[in-house]
Order: structure tokens, then C-alpha cells, then sequence
């Protein structure tokens, strides 16, 4: 649609459509995005022009969320002509549960303000599968989550993380890599523990708690990963043993991630296993540091649970604080935000958003660590 001249103009689809066949490509369908329903004329035009049929051509009119999109191009026809041109079985289309869905997108009935601690907020589509997934822990609790978006830098300080997370529900310390905003992530997980706010770590997340526990409750001055600081005196995060060759010389480093689905076994009562109900789970993983099990014994006696491990008890898989020390506590070396889908939305994040509920509703002792540092 040209607004000067109040014109749907067909040309620009007919050319892209003619680009694609010069490269070999023939559409059978075509998508037209339009702000407006369009005519049937202007459909029969470039079904025409473009040598698809005249129901291949459909169009995705703007709408108000993604989740609105399925019931569009299914009164379009999409689908139906999708499943004709491949020759597939029919069956009618049940909507129940995603109409439920749409509700919950629409009319929730509840709302939370959850901070994203990350180093590349400026750019919200860096994060987008795991602020999707914040969404879809919304979905099941019929609250709506708003992101607030939290440079790392600017918690590095007690009053930095004060300003900059005062008053939110929840925190997410996402994945990440390089030492840039490392700092003020470990901030935002001392505000959380302090403040007993309702935390959710991911791959990098867990590692910084790791190495904001090691400094703040072992008096290890300094203790970081070898990834950022391969000289510290506390390495309570470092490469995996039989790795460590290969990452501190000049060998390749292709080939030493951690990368894929792997088991973890969730030990019985932790918050952990309460919110996956189960205590074997699958996660995916793309890491290639671990929490240096030197250091293991020192930080559960302190207070750190490993709430989930290898099969083989070699690797730590998830942390966690104790439900009587702190409402939601708890970190993953995995990316669960890879698992979750609208309809299915991951257990941790479905947790995160249920325990900033519960701390609306005034469910959790907010009083403040009087040992904080000022």
C-alpha cells in the first residue's frame, strides 16, 4: 500500500517473486503482510503474475501478536491448501487451547515486571528466545511480563543495582560471553540474595553465582572463572579437565563446547525437581566452562546446593539456594529457553513468574541481609 497515492501496488511482489525464479526458486504459496485486507482482485493479479493459484495467495494482516497469526492464515486457507498440494490426511482443527492461549496474551488477568541483566540490551533480539520464554512463564500463570531491560554495568555497584533493579518482581541473568559486564551481573545476583528477590541464572548466570557466593560467603577475594582472569588465586569456574590443555595453549579450540542435549540428575526436594517434577531431566548446552569442582565442598558447606549434576556426578548442572534461606534462588548451566514453547512453557520460567507472583501477593520475606555491604 503507497499512502500518498492510496494505492495497493502489485509490482514489488511480482519482482521479488520474479528474483526468486531467476535463482531457481518457485514459490507455491505466497504470504502478502498488508495493514489492510486486501481485495480479490488485486489476489487474482498476482497469482497471475507470480504463477501460483489463486487460493495459494493469502494474506497476514497486521495484527495485534504473533499469537493471532495461525488464526489468520487459517481463514485464509493456508493450511488447507497446504495440505491438499502435499497430499496429506485431513483432520478438522481444534482451537481450544490456542484461543486459551490468545486470552492469556490479551486479558491476563495479572502482570510482573521482570529485569533482564545482560551486556547486550541495547539490542533486545540478542535475548530473544529467552524473552520469549519469560513471556510463555507468564502464559501459565495468566500474567502479562514486562521485560525491564538492565545494562550489567550498571549494577556494579550495591547503589547502581539498587537503582537500576529497585522495584522489580524478578530478575534473569542471562548467557553470555567475554568478561565485559561480568561484574555487574554479579551486582544484580547480590542485589537478588540480598533482597531475596526471585532469580533465574542461565549458562553464564550459574556461573556467576558460583563466583558471587565464592566472594560474598567464602571471603574468596578475586574468585572469578579462568575464562576472564586466567591468573585468579580462586578459580571457582574454570574449564573442563580434560579440556584444559587444549584451552590454555595454543591448540584449537574448535571442538571443546559443551554442546547438545545431556541428562542431569535433580536431587529429591530441591526447588529444582519441585518445578520440573521430575529428577532426570534433558537439557541443551553450548558452554565450555564449568564450575571448578575443587571448590565444591568448600560452597555447599557454605550454603550452596548443587541441586542437579551429571549422571556421573562429575559436572554441576544446576545451583540452587535453600527454599528457608530464599524463595527462588536458582541457575542452570543450560539454555532451557531452547525447550520452551507458548503452549509448553519451561518449568524455570513458569517458576520465575509464579515466585514474582507469590512476592506481589506478599508470600516471601523481602527483608534485607543485614551483613550487606553498604
Amino acid at each position: 500500500f503507497i499512502g500518498p497515492s492510496g494505492e495497493l501496488k502489485t509490482k514489488p511482489t511480482q519482482h521479488s517473486v520474479a528474483a526468486l525464479r531467476s535463482i531457481g526458486i518457485q514459490p507455491d504459496a505466497l504470504v502478502l503482510r498488508a495493514d489492510r485486507e486486501l481485495p480479490e482482485s488485486t489476489k487474482s493479479k498476482i497469482a497471475l503474475f507470480c504463477d501460483v493459484d489463486t487460493e495459494a495467495v493469502t494474506t497476514a494482516v497486521d495484527s495485534p501478536s504473533i499469537y493471532d497469526i495461525p488464526r489468520v492464515l487459517h481463514t485464509e486457507g493456508l493450511d488447507a491448501y497446504v495440505i491438499r498440494r502435499l497430499d496429506l490426511p485431513f483432520r478438522d482443527v481444534t482451537w481450544e487451547s490456542w484461543d486459551a492461549l490468545r486470552r492469556r496474551v490479551h486479558e491476563p488477568s495479572r502482570a510482573v515486571e521482570i529485569a533482564m541483566v545482560g551486556k547486550y540490551v541495547d539490542l533486545h533480539d540478542a535475548y530473544l528466545s529467552v524473552s520469549e520464554a519469560l513471556r510463555a512463564g507468564g502464559f501459565a500463570h495468566d500474567a502479562r511480563v514486562t521485560i525491564r531491560w538492565v545494562p550489567a554495568d550498571d549494577c556494579e555497584t550495591d547503589a547502581g543495582a539498587e537503582r537500576a533493579l529497585g522495584g522489580v518482581d524478578a530478575i534473569l541473568v542471562p548467557g553470555g560471553f567475554g568478561v565485559r559486564g561480568i561484574e555487574g551481573k554479579l551486582g544484580a545476583i547480590r542485589y537478588a540474595r540480598r533482597t531475596r528477590t526471585p532469580l533465574l541464572g542461565i549458562c553464564l548466570g550459574l556461573q556467576a553465582i558460583v563466583m558471587e557466593f565464592a566472594r560474598s560467603e567464602l571471603g574468596l577475594e578475586g574468585a572469578s572463572s579462568s575464562e576472564f582472569d586466567p591468573a585468579t588465586k580462586h578459580p571457582v569456574v574454570a574449564t573442563m579437565e580434560e579440556q584444559q590443555e587444549i584451552v590454555s595453549g595454543d591448540g584449537d579450540m574448535g571442538g571443546t563446547m559443551r554442546l547438545g542435549a545431556y541428562d542431569a540428575v535433580l536431587t529429591p526436594g530441591s526447588i529444582a525437581a519441585e518445578v520440573y517434577g521430575a529428577e532426570r531431566v534433558s537439557e541443551r548446552h553450548r558452554h565450555r566452562y564449568e564450575v571448578n569442582n575443587a571448590y565444591r565442598p568448600q560452597l555447599e558447606e557454605a550454603g550452596l546446593v548443587f541441586s542437579g549434576l551429571s549422571p556421573d556426578r562429575s559436572l554441576v548442572e544446576f545451583v540452587e539456594l535453600p527454599r528457608d534461606v530464599h524463595p527462588y534462588f536458582i541457575a542452570t548451566q543450560a539454555h532451557p529457553e531452547f525447550k520452551s514453547r507458548p503452549t509448553r512453557p519451561h518449568p524455570l520460567f513458569a517458576g520465575l513468574v509464579k515466585a514474582a507472583l507469590d512476592r506481589q501477593d506478599g508470600l516471601h520475606d523481602t527483608r534485607v541481609e543485614e551483613t550487606a555491604a553498604s
